[in-house]
């Protein structure tokens, strides 16, 4: 994992009391801590009070400081990059292309933020430990529960822009490899029945890939709208 999750662990291991835990999170931070880019294929299940409503596939890539690039395969091209600056989401079968200032495209993913090298974990997660309800899609593998740190009321509105959606109960699940240390899965629960399930598999670190890769050029005849992005695709916090 890039540098930023090594200061997730360093920040974590004190308060983790398992040994299971801290195994799992060194060999995590072990296997990832020196890459500045990251490429893996993944698999996104978007559910709604457990009803599967749509299932994506494509490649991502994480390169520090602070950029994605998410490219959607299937079941229709779409792109979503974040490359610095601003965060964008473009539909080629659309025409459009929605940007946002990245500092506001904050939402309930922003884990993901920490593949990017640009977001402390101290910052979202109050709380590292294992996750006894959920279970590993392989017997060798171990689900880490981080309970989201902050949040505002409801009558307050969203002020914490860490917290995904200002509830301090709601976590992130990350299911790690015992043996390798590999992100296998990450998934994000929403109190109000939302959910989105990220797999992920063919890792790769510092792949050949040219920085152009991180920049979004806006096609000819391409309309751009002004944020907010689609609630269902990943986001991250500068």
């Amino acid at each position: 994992m890039l540098h930023c999750v090594s200061w997730l662990f360093c920040f974590l291991l004190p308060a983790i009391g398992s040994p299971d835990v801290k195994s799992a999170v060194q060999l995590l931070e072990s296997r990832y801590h020196s890459a500045r880019t990251l490429q893996a294929s993944f698999l996104e299940r978007y559910t709604e009070n457990g009803r599967l409503v749509r299932v994506e596939a494509g490649i991502a890539y994480f390169r520090r400081p602070g950029k994605m690039r998410w490219e959607y395969a299937s079941p229709e091209k779409n792109l979503f990059l974040v490359d610095g600056k601003n965060a964008w989401f473009y539909v080629p079968a659309d025409h459009t292309v929605t940007r946002v200032p990245a500092k506001q495209s904050a939402d309930w993913r922003t884990p993901f933020a920490l593949l990017a090298g640009e977001m402390k974990v101290s910052r979202i997660c109050a709380k590292v430990e294992p996750a006894a309800d959920e279970k590993p899609e392989a017997s060798e593998d171990i689900v880490l529960r981080c309970e989201l740190r902050g949040a505002t009321s409801p009558k307050q509105g969203r002020q914490d822009t860490l917290s995904p959606a200002g509830n301090p109960q709601e976590a992130v699940f990350f299911e790690v490899s015992r043996n390798s240390g590999e992100l296998v899965r990450v998934l994000v629960r929403d109190p109000g029945g939302v959910g989105i399930e990220f797999h992920f598999k063919d890792w790769q670190a510092d792949p050949p890939v040219p920085d152009s890769l991180f920049h979004f050029t806006v096609p000819l005849g391409v309309a751009i709208v002004n944020g907010p992005l689609p609630a269902d695709k990943p986001s991250v916090n500068q």
